[in-house]
């Protein structure tokens, strides 16, 4: 495979090179080369002979993390990075629905994985094992799958997005040759490694013998450290979601000074607000900006565009730019009519950088996937259309959406809410006033209790929740009723509701 032959290459020639810091440790190339190595022998020998399960890596931006993602591709078998975010529960639905037989522990902590029988190994137990000699025959590769990434499901379950190392290659290849990034530069890496911007960060980085900076969520949670952190991270390319750029503007401290060496800003996972785009422009007179667009099952990204003050001027929405040359993108109505340029309809995505489905789940990867011509396709669910080339992308057409950046569906945190001993049925909200989603509002019809407070009812419900669904997927805001309203033919009315409870 290309992206590890490059890797191969730097730890060769450059075995000194910095390919990774985080949390005041760094791996040089030559380090990764030799430790994913042994890993990878570790875990054929922590496996069943011929097995290709995938293998569960767990932890937080740690140097290792990056070391057991190598070592399994190497050994033949995908990763699923799991942060330590993750509740329990999701870990362990994780597990079932994968039949992953290795959990790769990085940050040291026990993990509870229930009644599943899976083996939980350290890499530094794996690396003790392992030799420093595999064979590349048994690498990923092609239409292998390289990486899961566990995305929010509307049934209550998380679903895994296969990523081949075909997909990954067409992806990693055109950031590196369309996107201004160039060989041996700092890349900023901001977004946790189960959240599939990283790879937005981590793929390019290595496979152009760059440098990966991660700024950690502690450091993150502390502006005043990660003003510190950036100060001194010498940053070349900068990769995050428009939400976490814009928390660093609302500092005035922010700009060029602070970063003197920054050349791209790149952002992805959801809309880039122009507003934010313009204050980057005045702030970064030097740097290029790039927003882009694309759902987990496509790889990432798969559109581009330079955001110029030109752009700015023209559009009050900017674009999510033009399609990678190697995909096409289609508008079609609900009947699969392609639709012609201006005309309002669903983003359908086909080419190599789309997945070959969810693991494990042929009726909903029959949903979602099929084949158009002469190409593997995605219903990606958003509203969108062409004009002159360019896709505009105008939010869901059904109940999924992106919150700083995170994709969930309103279902699935419907389903936990619901399941709450407090609450007899509920409707969960986005509340998005001026276009992109700011937080989600939780209505609720409460079961009978002894709480005082609603607040106190409040604390009790977000208790539960914390147990089953990741801080970012929990509403901010409870409202309670005493019914749900439902429209003429029984449906719940999303849209009434949604009235009622944003005035």
């Amino acid at each position: 495979m290309k992206l590890l032959d490059a890797i191969k290459t730097y730890a060769d020639a450059k075995p000194q090179a910095e390919a990774f810091r985080s949390l005041d440790h760094s791996l040089t190339y030559g380090e990764l080369w030799d430790l994913s190595e042994r890993v990878a022998s570790g875990i054929q020998k922590h496996t069943a002979d011929g097995s290709k399960a995938p293998v569960l890596v767990y932890g937080h931006m740690e140097p290792n993390m990056i070391v057991s993602f190598l070592g399994s591709v190497k050994a033949g078998r995908p990763y699923i990075p799991v942060d330590v975010s993750i509740p329990a529960e999701r870990i362990v639905k994780i597990i079932e629905s994968s039949g992953a037989e290795l959990l790769i522990s990085v940050s040291g902590d026990a993990v509870d994985t229930g009644s599943n029988l899976i083996k939980t190994v350290t890499p530094e137990e794996l690396a003790a094992d392992g030799d420093a000699d595999l064979s590349r025959e048994n690498w990923v590769k092609e239409l292998d799958t390289f990486y899961i990434i566990y995305t929010s499901g509307s049934t209550g379950n998380p679903k895994g997005v296969q990523i081949s190392a075909d997909n990954l290659q067409s992806f990693t290849d055109w950031i590196c040759r369309d996107f201004p990034v160039g060989e041996g530069k700092t890349f900023l890496n901001q977004a946790p490694f189960s959240f599939d911007l990283s790879v937005m960060d981590i793929f390019p980085s290595l496979q152009t013998g760059g440098t990966l900076h991660c700024v950690t969520k502690d450091k993150i949670n502390k502006p005043k450290v990660l003003f510190e952190e950036l100060e001194k991270s010498k940053l070349n390319v900068w990769t995050s979601t428009p939400s976490f750029v814009q928390m660093c503007l609302m500092d005035p401290g922010f700009t060029q000074e602070l970063l003197p060496q920054a050349e791209v800003f790149m952002f992805c996972g959801e809309a880039l607000p122009a507003a934010v785009a313009q204050e980057l422009l005045n702030r970064f007179p030097k740097a290029r900006v790039f927003n882009t667009y694309g759902p987990t099952e496509t790889t990432v990204a798969v559109t581009s565009v330079e955001i110029t003050q030109q752009i700015i001027d023209e559009h009050e929405s900017l674009p999510v730019g033009f399609a990678k040359p190697d995909m096409n993108i289609f508008i079609m109505d609900e009947n699969g009519n392609k639709l012609p340029d201006g005309e309002k309809g669903e983003i359908i995505i086909a080419g190599p950088s789309v997945s070959k489905g969810y693991l494990g789940e042929p009726s909903l990867t029959e949903k979602a996937f099929f084949p158009i011509d002469g190409q593997w396709a995605y219903h990606t669910g958003d509203a969108g259309y062409v004009q002159d080339g360019q896709i505009f992308c105008q939010g869901r057409l059904d109940f999924q959406i992106k919150l700083h950046g995170y994709r969930m569906e309103l279902e699935e945190i419907e389903v936990h809410v619901r399941q709450s001993q407090y609450v007899r049925t509920a409707v969960v909200i986005p509340y998005q006033p001026n276009g992109p989603v700011e937080y989600l509002i939780a209505a609720i019809v409460p079961e009978k209790h002894d709480f005082e407070k609603e607040f106190q009812l409040t604390s009790a419900i977000k208790k539960e929740l914390a147990a089953s669904l990741p801080a970012y997927m929990i509403p901010r805001k409870f409202i309670y009723q005493d019914h749900i309203q439902m429209t003429a033919n029984g449906k719940i009315d999303r849209k009434r509701i949604g009235e009622e409870v944003l005035v």
